[in-house]
């Protein structure tokens, strides 16, 4: 399993776009039963970052587990990657076969800031949808 921030991810799939080792890289993010994409609502993205991140939700599709965190309601979505259609060719990747948890309440994390005395952020409902993290096993590490 992978953990990461999602800007992490895209970050690290630029990079192999870059050096034109994109597909090697998708298939070692493939070695990864699941990826949780942390955060996917926080990361405002440019052309090339949302086509990374399309290209990534696309390979995984139907194969392996992708658990996402955000922010954002699908419907706010275009935010992240920009035209309504990307925007609907990834949400309906994402939903299909997927549950989807939309947390509601006050956040854990303001009130542990709240206990150590910290000024409390906004905060709004959360929806989680399969996806992996960057503090994780590698693959070649598993048995």
């Amino acid at each position: 399993m992978l953990f990461t921030p999602t800007y992490a991810l895209v970050q690290r799939l630029l990079a192999a776009k870059r050096d034109l080792r994109l597909e090697k890289e998708l298939a070692t993010l493939d070695g990864f039963d699941a990826v949780i994409l942390d955060d996917i609502g926080y990361v405002q993205q440019n052309r090339d970052e949302m086509e990374v991140l399309f290209t990534f939700l696309s390979e995984r599709y139907e194969r392996k587990t992708v658990i996402i965190t955000s922010n954002l309601v699908f419907s706010e979505w275009d935010r992240i990657f920009k035209d309504p259609m990307t925007t609907a060719a990834a949400i309906d990747r994402l939903v299909h076969h997927s549950v989807i948890i939309e947390m509601t309440g006050p956040s854990i994390r303001n009130e542990a800031a709240k206990k150590r005395g910290d000024p409390p952020t906004t905060t709004t409902s959360a929806s989680t949808t399969p996806m992996k993290n960057e503090r994780s096993e590698q693959p070649e590490d598993r048995a």
